[in-house]
């Protein structure tokens, strides 16, 4: 499959306005099935410079700075991708114990996986949800884990565009919110029987609800497998619709540009995602 996304946004400021560091996290992340065929990144006003980096969780990183005033800041990346099916199931989990949650991880990748195992968000109600749905599954690991990404996917789903996400007691008891909402509810409920979980902000072909918004699914760590996708919005797994930007353990660090500026002035955003 050929994926094309343009990805374009507008900031405007009603006074000039001198931006600090822009921090960038629209170049996609390298996966085993998927190519990157061409990638543009188009920036008004010019900046000084464009400092290239691998981020702490190996993301890539695009730091831009500028040295002049300005009304605006648009930036658009083009990406072009060929993406390959695969089966997100072919795998054995080892140690054979890991087919059962809650696990323990090996010792020697057990202290490497520290952030993606903190409890954040994981209260008594969200761990009793989690393990109800565990036993439903038999304790096995990943009948689990798809449980739980249908049971999530069963929720009301509503577009919220700004915003952290709400905390993950409140869009279960509340059962709706957005895609980034799901994600750190299902990454709460896999940290609560040990599994190591991320949050994955991106584009996903194929969903009209989606295709014209930033998407957020999550990605858990299992022994044998590596790191594999679950999406909870659409309550599958992750095969090759998705494009990923950023992954990480905070999802509050995966917004695709970050920065500051220095003036008087107010501003606005328009934001506009094609697939072509």
């Amino acid at each position: 499959m050929h994926l094309h996304v343009r990805h374009t946004s507008e900031y405007s400021y009603d006074y000039p306005v001198a931006l600090g560091p822009q921090t960038l996290y629209l170049y996609p992340r390298a996966y085993p099935y998927q190519r990157l065929v061409r990638y543009q990144l188009t920036i008004d006003p010019k900046p000084s410079r464009i400092v290239k980096n691998i981020d702490v969780e190996g993301n890539v990183q695009q730091l831009v700075y500028f040295n002049h005033p300005t009304h605006h800041l648009h930036v658009t990346a083009e990406i072009e991708l060929q993406s390959d099916e695969f089966n997100s199931f072919d795998f054995v989990l080892f140690p054979f114990e890991t087919q059962w949650v809650p696990f323990r991880y090996p010792a020697q990748i057990e202290s490497l996986l520290q952030p993606y195992l903190e409890r954040v968000g994981v209260t008594e109600r969200v761990e009793t949800w989690a393990r109800h749905i565990a036993a439903k599954a038999n304790w096995q690991t990943t009948s689990f884990l798809m449980e739980l990404n249908q049971t999530i996917r069963q929720f009301q789903y509503e577009v919220r565009e700004v915003g952290a996400p709400f905390a993950p007691e409140q869009t279960l008891t509340l059962q709706r919110g957005s895609c980034r909402d799901y994600t750190t509810l299902f990454m709460a409920a896999c940290r609560s029987l040990g599994i190591a979980a991320r949050f994955v902000s991106g584009y996903l072909f194929g969903n009209p609800q989606q295709e014209h918004q930033l998407h957020a699914w999550a990605e858990v760590y299992l022994p044998g497998a590596g790191w594999r996708g679950f999406d909870p919005t659409e309550g599958t797994v992750v095969v090759n619709r998705h494009i990923f930007l950023t992954s990480t353990a905070q999802p509050e660090l995966a917004a695709p540009i970050s920065g500051t500026f220095v003036g008087q002035a107010n501003s606005t955003l328009r934001a506009e995602l094609v697939f072509e």
